[in-house]
């Protein structure tokens, strides 16, 4: 049985919301802004006009992201090494200092909570490494070396139901 990943059911639960909105509430304010008449100082008419080219942005947005996650072949994911949606356990080769990352889509980045994207320095330094391995991440405040001293991939976290 395929899972849904919780973005994947963030982002269509969205969809659905701005998409009724597009077609059910817009509408509406279109026709009652309307009845006011004169659509050259209709701010009701300028706004809900706003609405609706914002609305429809946002749908196709959503429906790209819905699509492109939809389309993630999760065996092409590693099961053993660095990929989308893995928490890695890293160590400060120099310091010895912990720190845990997690890779996840855009809409989910958080770096104060250590939820980082797949395509950031860190998160491509990460990619592919496997326990025990060492990357190397250029940052603003100069070249780190970490450690990878656990990884718990997509597969573990959200597949097999593990509490991890």
């Amino acid at each position: 049985m395929m899972h849904d990943l919780p973005i994947l059911k963030q982002l269509k639960e969205e969809l659905q919301k701005v998409d009724r909105e597009l077609r059910i509430d817009v509408p509406k304010e279109l026709r009652k802004a309307a009845a006011h008449g004169d659509f050259r100082e209709n701010s009701e008419y300028e706004a809900a006009k706003q609405r609706q080219s914002f609305l429809q942005a946002r749908v196709a947005h959503l429906t790209s992201r819905v699509n492109l996650l939809m389309s993630l072949k999760l065996e092409n994911i590693p099961k053993d090494a660095v990929g989308f949606g893995s928490r890695v356990h890293l160590r400060d080769v120099n310091s010895g200092a912990e720190v845990v990352y997690e890779l996840v889509t855009p809409e989910e980045v958080d770096p104060r909570n250590g939820k980082i994207s797949v395509s950031s320095p860190i998160g491509k330094a990460l990619l592919n490494k496997a326990s025990g391995e060492e990357a190397a991440i250029n940052l603003p405040t100069g070249l780190k070396e970490y450690e990878v001293t656990e990884i718990y991939t997509l597969h573990d976290l959200f597949f097999r139901k593990a509490d991890k």
